[in-house]
């Protein structure tokens, strides 16, 4: 079905494409495509492979990320560095658990708003007092862990399905970003891991159900779209090791001297290699002090300029007005842009899919931002569609069909400038089918252009500020 809706006050025409999610028998499986050697590529929605959910027992697409973790995991023989945002996967615990008792040295850095045992929360009478998205992620553990569902955690429950109970159970030092003495950073959004200081685990996925097998009280979930890589290289580990240990300090109940955020010192990008690869790694935030070109998203944007064919994106927010202001003359050198943002994003006053669509709206107190609409717009850039409850939580981009642009670091000014983030960008073929494969399944049944619920929004705000 093709969307032609005019609307006017000088706005502008366009046609878009709608499919409704399809559902999951109808999609072929694909045969699988080869991976580097030393880079592998995984996706929660990959169709070249099917997994059972092991807490759901729904049988589907994709690869199992949890079992990726628990892979490299169990690889071990001296250390294990984690630093991700929110963990609560019970299997990658036990994992780690495991490896703890053969005598591996494990360590973990989490966000301080993630840091608290599930029966230090209470119940979902205690839940009523977060806000809705909290609230729902709280209500969802605590059923996932509440296995005989009576309404209360028993100790084996907790032990069996509370990630952070079976860290602490099995003595493994953990920190959060407020082991500096503040509040906490602005966000700890890491969801990397360091196996022997040789083995890179990086990605867009937290260590959550949401974010790979799906939603526990949700069985059309198929969790957030997400991808996890699995990196053999020295160099780019000690990079990660770096990282991790400004953080670390020295560990749980010693000295606040743990970096975080801006306190950390600003770390330019650094190049690595592996065979057939090069690699390019930088680590947020960037004091706005320092040249916007000095940072991730200044890395972002003028590895976007390099492009000289195609460049496709899948982000989960794009926000930044300088990266949109720096693909502009890309698109308008005639190279092709396509771009998919999550539908709870794509829409908002500040997102830069306006901008591309050559449209610009008012915020929520009727106010316009700084944005840039494309004097010549593109219609290559929606939304996609996906199970209910499920985002688009990708942060990649694809450019030339041999470039990725991958980590935890959202296209936003608060990822570049205040949350502890990492991003890489890798030079190969073989790596970026992977994700060039991810990013058609996306677009193939994606709305593009002027949408339904772009209209609707737009209809909204311009009765709301009088336009």
């Amino acid at each position: 079905m093709r969307w032609g809706i005019g609307f006017g006050l000088g706005l502008l025409l366009f046609v878009g494409v709608s499919s409704q999610f399809r559902s999951e028998a109808t999609l072929p499986t694909l045969d699988p495509l080869p991976q580097d050697p030393y880079i592998q590529a995984y996706f929660n929605q990959n169709q070249a492979a099917t997994y059972t959910d092991p807490y759901r027992q729904i049988t589907r697409h994709g690869d199992d990320l949890e079992q990726v973790v628990v892979d490299a995991i169990a690889t071990a023989q001296s250390s294990i560095d984690v630093a991700v945002h929110e963990f609560s996967l019970p299997a990658i615990a036990h994992a780690l658990a495991d490896r703890q008792t053969a005598g591996v040295t494990v360590r973990v850095v989490v966000e301080n708003t993630y840091s608290t045992p599930m029966a230090q929360r209470g119940s979902p009478a205690a839940f009523a007092q977060l806000d809705e998205h909290y609230q729902d992620k709280a209500n969802d553990q605590f059923a996932f862990i509440d296995v005989n569902q009576d309404g209360v955690l028993s100790e084996d429950e907790l032990s069996d399905r509370d990630a952070l109970t079976i860290l602490d159970q099995a003595s493994i030092p953990r920190i959060d970003d407020t082991a500096d003495g503040s509040k906490g950073s602005g966000l700890m959004h890491h969801k990397f891991m360091v196996v022997d200081g040789r083995t890179v685990v990086t990605g867009s996925a937290n260590w959550t159900l949401s974010g790979t097998h799906g939603d526990f009280n949700n069985p059309d979930s198929r969790g957030n779209a997400n991808s996890i890589l699995v990196i053999d290289s020295q160099p780019l580990a000690q990079r990660f090791q770096q990282e991790f240990s400004l953080m670390w300090g020295d560990g749980p109940g010693g000295q606040p001297d743990s970096l975080f955020g801006l306190q950390k010192p600003h770390r330019p990008s650094a190049l690595v290699s592996t065979p057939g690869s090069v690699l390019e790694v930088q680590f947020s935030p960037t004091s706005k002090t320092k040249p916007w070109a000095q940072s991730v998203n200044g890395l972002i944007a003028k590895t976007l300029g390099q492009a000289t064919q195609s460049v496709h994106l899948a982000l989960f927010v794009f926000s930044e007005q300088a990266i949109s202001n720096q693909l502009l003359p890309v698109a308008n050198r005639g190279i092709s842009i396509k771009t998919l943002i999550d539908p709870s994003f794509a829409y908002r006053s500040y997102s830069e899919v306006l901008d591309m669509l050559g449209l610009t709206l008012p915020d929520h107190n009727c106010k316009r931002d700084n944005s840039v609409p494309w004097a010549n717009p593109i219609t290559t850039v929606g939304v996609p569609a996906l199970p209910p409850g499920d985002k688009l939580h990708h942060k990649f981009a694809v450019l030339d069909q041999n470039i990725v642009l991958i980590g935890s670091q959202n296209w936003s000014q608060a990822a570049n400038t205040t949350n502890d983030e990492n991003l890489l960008v890798i030079r190969n073929a073989t790596v970026a089918a992977h994700f060039e494969r991810e990013f058609q399944r996306l677009y193939d049944g994606a709305e593009l252009g002027m949408t339904p619920q772009l209209q609707n929004t737009i209809t909204r705000q311009q009765e709301k500020c009088g336009l």
